[in-house]
């Protein structure tokens, strides 16, 4: 249940939907299998081996707690104030983006990325 090796964790990086949150960013993608795999990557940014570690501990539990819906690949990416906030808000904040992630793959195909905009589509600038 967990995404170990590098190409693994590019795949999601790559294809993955991205959700940037208070205490975490959370990177989801189908994966074809039943059950879904969950991978941390907590850098040297957010602290030592034993911060890293900490982090790390809590968002497997949090994941081994949380109804995850089969099928799916998960990257979490702590933040700092992961560490200082307590396990209920981590938690919500993690149920919180599966809800979202549900919502935002309602509108198309799941795990599939969305085209490239061409230049000058969307945004608010209005040409000069």
């Amino acid at each position: 249940r967990r995404i170990r090796r590098r190409p693994e964790f590019q795949r999601v990086y790559d294809g993955g939907q991205r959700l940037s949150l208070r205490l975490m960013t959370v990177i989801l993608m189908p994966n074809g299998l039943p059950q879904s795999r969950l991978g941390v990557s907590a850098t040297k940014k957010l602290g030592g081996s034993v911060v890293r570690n900490r982090a790390k501990r809590v968002v497997r539990e949090v994941f081994r707690q949380a109804d995850v819906p089969g099928g799916l690949d998960l990257v979490v990416i702590p933040r700092p104030a992961l560490l200082e906030a307590e396990y209920q808000a981590v938690a919500a904040e993690f149920q919180y983006a599966l809800r979202r992630a549900g919502r935002r793959a309602g509108g198309r195909e799941a795990g599939r990325p969305r085209p490239p905009k061409e230049r000058g589509e969307g945004g608010n600038r209005t040409p000069a």
